[in-house]
Order: structure tokens, then sequence, then C-alpha cells
């Protein structure tokens, strides 16, 4: 069930905003010569090296300087952001074009995302759309796990937002292609729709906003 009165929406970035490839960054990754990147790259979740620098905990020139030692040689920031950069799946226009849509309905938009500044030095930029709007065009608010220092599915970065926003979470709708997350915000008591990685989920968010 969803609430009808629904004021807020968060949304993932990686699986709901753009088609998350894993296998290309596994690629990239492993032709920079990173023999454990398959060990250390989840879909949801990162751990080792990965998480920690996406839950904030080292500098992107610390991850760099750690691939170095990991591959045997040094790395450039530019190396090390296209092995990233192979997450990043195609950035489909009928998403962005419905999130302009529903701010102008009046929703407040949030994003909510496991992520890194190599990622989002990207998302950002003018690089990631054709006509040049970086991510932040699109939404009120940004809540990154690099900088919040916490990664979904811990409750703290849920509460960041009920606080930092001053939203109530039955009013609100959590959208992530990830099931342990949207299973925390549903234990803090968001509506939740879990769309799977890629997928077309506009229409299907439209029934459930009417």
């Amino acid at each position: 069930m969803t609430d009808k009165n629904i004021k807020n929406l968060l949304f993932d970035f990686g699986g709901v905003i753009i088609r998350l490839d894993q296998p290309e960054a596994l690629r990239r990754f492993s032709r920079l010569g990173w023999k454990d990147a398959v060990n250390q790259l989840d879909e949801y979740t990162q751990k080792g090296i990965f998480g920690q620098l996406e839950n904030g905990d080292i500098s992107a020139e610390d991850f760099r300087l750690y691939l170095s030692q990991q591959v045997g040689r040094e790395l450039s920031y530019e190396e090390c952001e296209w092995a990233v950069l192979g997450y990043a799946g195609e950035v489909p226009q009928r998403n962005l074009d419905m999130l302009e849509e529903l701010r102008q309905e009046g929703y407040k938009l949030i994003l909510i995302s496991n992520t890194n500044s190599f990622m989002m030095g990207w998302a950002m930029s003018e690089r990631f759309t054709p006509c040049g709007r970086p991510l932040s065009d699109f939404f009120d608010a940004l809540y990154m796990s690099y900088k919040e220092k916490c990664m979904k599915p811990s409750p703290e970065i849920f509460q960041q937002i009920i606080d930092g926003e001053h939203i109530i979470p039955e009013e609100s709708l959590f959208i992530d292609d990830g099931m342990r997350n949207v299973e925390m915000a549903k234990t803090m008591g968001f509506n939740t729709f879990c769309p799977k990685n890629g997928t077309d989920w506009t229409q299907k968010l439209r029934e459930i906003l009417k």
C-alpha cells in the first residue's frame, strides 16, 4: 500500500536514474590490472577499498594510490575515473523528463545514493547530459554516501534526510533497485517502490502516485 498524500520522492541514482553496468566496470578494472575487483564490486553495497571510498572513509587520492599499489604501476586519476564510470550505463531521457515533470507538479525530489567522488564528478558536470545539464539540476536535495559518511541500507542516512529535509516518511516514496535498501526504508515508515535495474519505471511510478 502507498500513502495517497505523497509529497516527497527519494530516488536512488545507479539502477534507477541511470542503468548500472557492473560487468563493464569489472572489465575496466580488470584491464587496469586489479585482480581483486570481482570480490569488491557489488551491485548495491560496496565492500573493501571500494566500500571505504563510497562510505567517505578514504579520498579519491587514497583510492588511486591503493589501486596503483595493487596493479604495480602508477595510475592517473583519469584512469581510475574511467574504470569507475564503467558502472554508468545509459541515462534514459525518459527518466530525466519524468524528474522534471514531477518537480513541476510540486513534488520534492531528493537523491539518496551510495556513490563516490569519481562517479559524482561526472554526474555533477556538463558531461552528464547531452545538453550539458548536471544531475543537480533535477533535484531539490542530494544525499551522497561519501559525503554523508554512511551508506544505504544504514538507517542513519535515512534519518539524515528526515532531519535535514524536515520530511515525514509516511508522506514520502523511496525508489531504489536494491531490496535491502527498500526493506530498511519500510521499517522507517517510508512508502517504497523497487524497480529492476535498467527497466522503465516511469509508468509504474505514475500509477503509484495516482
